[in-house]
């Protein structure tokens, strides 16, 4: 046998053990808000103590709720490294959802393992776990280092925990990222779109509803920069060719499973209004509105270029303010790097069936990586009732999950 089949054969026969650990970690309650994690933190190190031998485990308070940890082993020789990367944080728990199992059970019930966080994403971190136990154990046929990073803050933008890490552990950056995130195993995922989130505010003037010639109405006005805004839907996209070209190969597999149009969201800029406030009665001219709404940019359309339309459909509006809140630009890996790869050869192995190669719709903390330069794919269970009642995944999808991070690891880093 070779070390690498030697390997397979050892993933395979763990591959049960990953549900015992997504167990342990959804038994602890992580929820955000309010966030707090440090007990999931610890409760991570004591599994990888238990079940990695010679890990060097380091936790990270960045806030008096957050805790991000960090484990490192070491190959047999020098090499590169290979991170695995997940958060602790999960939805709120939310009792007063209609949960027919107990939120924090871990309870297997028709091949279902379910609980707050099984999907989003304690599931994924336990698959990546028990993926460096088995490099920990095998650390003689290959060189280099495997790291995870358990991020305390992913529900919340990240900022106090993958970026975090980023900025200030060096070895949390490696040659390539592995993210167990929620997706699909029949969808490796190597980008996620952009976005940024807008508010709009609109200045009229009150008056009585009869007397509609003595005010200005904040609604109509309103009402005139959401269609302008709804007109960013048709800014024109320029993305690689590899994307998309991927794109439209993974449509056959990807599109049933994540539903009709993906393909097209994907490659297109989406606008979502969200919210819409304004008006106090029906007789009354609302000398005031607001509302808020979510843009996602695919590849090939930047953050400077949205900037520019928003300005040009909204700046010259009467009464109209607006402001981005919150903005990201969208990122992805070269579909034909080494790590996207090597790890679509992997899951088709593993599944012993067609896997996609595509974007991600949602974001992640996979930007944060890819931000920095570093190759990233994102692979994980499919998330069912993802912070709803009764959250659950696929056992055998678990442990398929499990047996790719693995392999991929091992044969990035023979």
């Amino acid at each position: 046998m070779t070390a690498r089949t030697r390997f397979a054969a050892a993933a395979r026969a763990r591959s049960g053990q990953v549900v015992a650990i997504a167990q342990t970690l959804i038994a602890i309650a992580s929820p955000n808000p309010p966030g707090d994690v440090r007990a999931a933190a610890e409760g991570a190190a004591s599994l990888i103590a238990e079940l990695v031998p010679g890990a060097e485990v380091t936790l990270h308070p960045t806030s008096a709720e957050v805790t991000n940890l960090v484990a490192r082993i070491h190959g047999a020789g020098a090499g590169r490294r290979v991170v695995f990367n997940g958060h602790l944080d999960t939805y709120p728990v939310n009792e007063a959802l209609p949960w027919t199992v107990p939120p924090l059970g871990g309870l297997i019930r028709d091949g279902r393992l379910y609980g707050r966080g099984a999907a989003d994403m304690k599931g994924g971190i336990a698959a990546s776990l028990l993926a460096l136990a088995l490099l920990a154990e095998h650390r003689a046929d290959w060189n280099g280092e495997a790291v995870l990073t358990l991020a305390g803050d992913e529900e919340s933008m990240g900022v106090l925990g993958t970026s975090w890490l980023l900025d200030n552990i060096p070895h949390a950056r490696g040659d390539a990222v592995i993210i167990g995130d929620a997706g699909s195993p029949r969808v490796l995922r190597f980008g996620e779109k952009g976005f940024w989130w807008v508010e709009i505010e609109a200045r009229g003037r009150a008056a009585h509803g009869a007397h509609v010639h003595l005010g200005e109405n904040a609604l109509d006005r309103l009402s005139v920069a959401l269609e302008a805004l709804r007109g960013l839907r048709r800014l024109p996209v320029a993305a690689p060719a590899a994307v998309t070209a991927a794109i439209a190969a993974s449509r056959p597999i990807s599109e049933p499973l994540c539903g009709a149009g993906e393909a097209e969201v994907l490659g297109s800029v989406t606008v979502n209004i969200g919210q819409v406030s304004g008006g106090q009665a029906p007789n009354l001219v609302p000398g005031f509105a607001s509302a808020a709404a979510d843009i996602r940019l695919p590849v090939g359309v930047s953050g400077e270029a949205l900037g520019a339309a928003l300005a040009a459909a909204l700046d010259t509006l009467p009464g109209i303010i607006w402001r981005a809140i919150r903005k990201f630009e969208p990122n992805h890996t070269d579909p034909g790097a080494p790590l996207i790869t090597t790890m679509h050869r992997v899951a088709e192995e593993v599944l012993a069936a067609p896997v996609a190669v595509n974007m991600r719709v949602g974001g992640s903390d996979a930007r944060w990586f890819r931000m920095a330069g570093l190759p990233t794919a994102v692979y994980g269970p499919t998330p069912f009732n993802m912070g709803g009642a009764d959250e659950y995944v696929l056992v055998e999808e678990l442990a398929a999950v499990m047996q790719v991070h693995a392999l991929t690891g091992f044969d990035l880093l023979r």
